[in-house]
């Protein structure tokens, strides 16, 4: 007989590193998707999670866009939100402090009017204390003003440069598929200070009632999520990790492993989960636990031996 002991199978290594920002595991839960966290804690353990992006903040309240606000379409969903918030002295004073409490890295969404707002929310998110690092919403679709900063490359460079130089906090930059070249934007990202990028927002589009002849939102336009982007997001991951040397967050349409896997492949180093968590509410949780056993059907142990090897 054989008494000889086998070797229990390494540990799986699921840990990421975007710049100074180090994560557990790969698995993020995309703003705006997840309310601020207290609203999900009922579902999903919060702290199996990489990361929770909260709901973005503004430096005052926003009412939002009128209705309709969302409109579910063949493989995804427009929406038109406007970055409802109740500004971040309530975030501050209430969302931040239930989010710092738990086990899990929290990347708190900014997004201003100016390179100002941007440098003045930066740096009291950074002053209160509880976040991990800042993404800064630089390409929302459906509100005024913002979207321009992700559109310019120098208007990136200075938005995130100013951003650099007035707090601590690791920076990601999410960049807008709604332009001719992403990598001139990413490159501007990079050379601004940005710890990584995040790829991508929402696109573009709109929805009409014809028997109204009316727009179905009620901003006219909206940002399109889901499965039906997901291409679109791929291609942007791909075409992006070929251009700049820091690490990107892939966003858009996932919701299976298969789809992490993908993203990894295409050079993303970690994931954002979004719409999916609209009808999955479980899903990132999920995600997590099966990462191991995808990992080792590459094999390989650790999640740096996935990314960007796509042939």
């Amino acid at each position: 007989m054989n008494t000889k002991q086998l070797s229990p199978p390494p540990a799986t290594d699921l840990s990421v590193q975007l710049g100074r920002l180090s994560l557990r595991n790969p698995i993020l839960v995309a703003s705006g998707t997840f309310g601020y966290a207290r609203e999900m804690a009922s579902l999903v353990q919060l702290e199996s999670l990489g990361g929770i992006l909260p709901k973005t903040i503004t430096l005052a309240p926003r009412p939002g866009n009128a209705p309709w606000r969302t409109v579910e379409v063949s493989a995804g969903l427009l929406n038109s939100i406007g970055l409802d918030n109740d500004g971040v002295d309530s975030f501050i004073g209430g969302h931040l402090t239930y989010l710092r409490q738990l086990n899990t890295s929290i990347i708190v969404s900014i997004a201003g009017k100016s390179i100002d707002e941007f440098r003045e929310l930066a740096t009291r998110i950074d002053q209160a204390g509880g976040a991990t690092a800042l993404e800064l919403n630089i390409s929302c679709p459906n509100v005024s003003g913002g979207v321009d900063f992700g559109t310019d490359p120098e208007m990136c460079r200075r938005v995130v440069a100013g951003v650099r130089n007035c707090c601590d906090l690791p920076i990601l930059a999410k960049l807008t598929p709604n332009v001719t070249r992403i990598v001139d934007i990413a490159r501007a990202a990079s050379d601004g200070g940005a710890d990584a990028v995040s790829c991508i927002n929402t696109l573009l589009g709109m929805a009409i009632d014809w028997r109204k002849r009316k727009p179905m939102l009620g901003n006219v336009l909206g940002g399109l999520s889901g499965p039906a982007i997901k291409p679109v997001a791929l291609r942007c991951v791909y075409q992006v990790a070929r251009s700049v040397d820091i690490p990107i967050v892939g966003i858009g349409g996932i919701a299976t492993i298969d789809d992490v896997m993908e993203f990894l492949a295409a050079g993303a180093s970690c994931v954002q989960i979004g719409t999916a968590n609209y009808y999955d509410p479980t899903v990132s949780q999920r995600l997590v636990d099966q990462l191991p056993a995808a990992l080792q059907e590459l094999g390989v142990n650790s999640l740096h031996d996935a990314i960007g090897t796509l042939q």
